[in-house]
């Protein structure tokens, strides 16, 4: 049977119009204190939710180009350790070949040209070894680290090569049995150690550049997170207080529309 065919008094339909608006109410709040949201959908509010959405969804963009830096920073240390490392083979190379230059013994500057070609061999082991996920700034490979959203922001770190072709450092001739053999290689050392410390600098300008951007970027994801939930979040103890007098409303509607009923229960007492 249809409502329409049940007749009610103004009284009770007023009541019963008003017990469903609280119940609507009610049920909105409750999924406002169950969510923490003031905005569920677009229905609650169409600005604030889209609005919402792509903060958020910037957020989110600016997230995956975090990790993106994280990954840049490890292969940009990772590089900064090998050329560290290597530094240490040359001074070390440094000190052999002045030993060897100190001595006319050729027994011993054949001892020390073959720990000086042991040096290199490590040297290019080094360079090698300094590789992160497959991204070797040592051995000429470029990383391109991407900073915001769309790409067009970014840091191109190139590579050098640190080997000891690379850098200029060739293998001892005839086993430095004359001063000149000698005095070349401390020449090229002294160049390989300028290259390295100029490449030193510039993967610590470069890694600097990095870790800013990606502090800057932790602020931008607080600060668009925190816009986003400006837009869409409820106020807690407001929502609680409203369940409240949405109740009570609810408990007196029902008062009400009992005693709305009385009046026809009154007539059934006339037969």
């Amino acid at each position: 049977m249809a409502i329409s065919d049940v007749a009610l008094t103004s009284g009770m339909r007023a009541n019963l119009l008003q017990l469903q608006s609280t119940a609507t109410l009610v049920s909105r709040t409750q999924q406002r204190l169950a969510t923490g949201k003031a905005v569920n959908s677009a229905l609650d509010s169409p600005t604030n939710f889209f609005a919402a959405q792509a903060a958020n969804s910037r957020a989110t963009d600016f997230g995956v180009r975090k990790d993106g830096m994280s990954e840049g920073i490890q292969a940009v240390k990772a590089s900064d350790a090998g050329v560290s490392a290597i530094s240490a083979l040359v001074e070390a190379a440094k000190g052999l070949a002045s030993a060897a230059l100190g001595t006319s013994n050729t027994t011993d500057r054949a001892a020390f040209s073959t720990q000086y070609l042991t040096l290199i061999t490590q040297i290019n082991s080094l360079a090698s070894d300094a590789s992160y996920r497959g991204t070797n700034l040592l051995t000429g490979s470029t990383l391109t680290v991407k900073f915001n959203e769309d790409g067009t922001a970014a840091l191109t770190v190139k590579g050098f090569t640190a080997t000891s072709t690379g850098l200029s450092i060739s293998d001892p001739t005839n086993q430095w049995t004359d001063d000149g053999s000698i005095t070349t290689a401390q020449w090229w050392l002294a160049s390989a150690s300028t290259q390295l410390r100029a490449q030193s600098k510039a993967l610590a300008n470069n890694l600097n550049i990095i870790t800013t951007r990606q502090d800057f970027t932790d602020s931008m994801i607080s600060t668009l997170s925190t816009g986003a939930d400006n837009l869409t979040l409820a106020d807690m103890n407001q929502e609680g207080a409203n369940m409240l007098m949405l109740q009570t409303r609810q408990n007196l509607g029902t008062t009400a529309l009992s005693l709305s009923s009385q009046a026809a229960q009154s007539v059934l007492r006339l037969f």
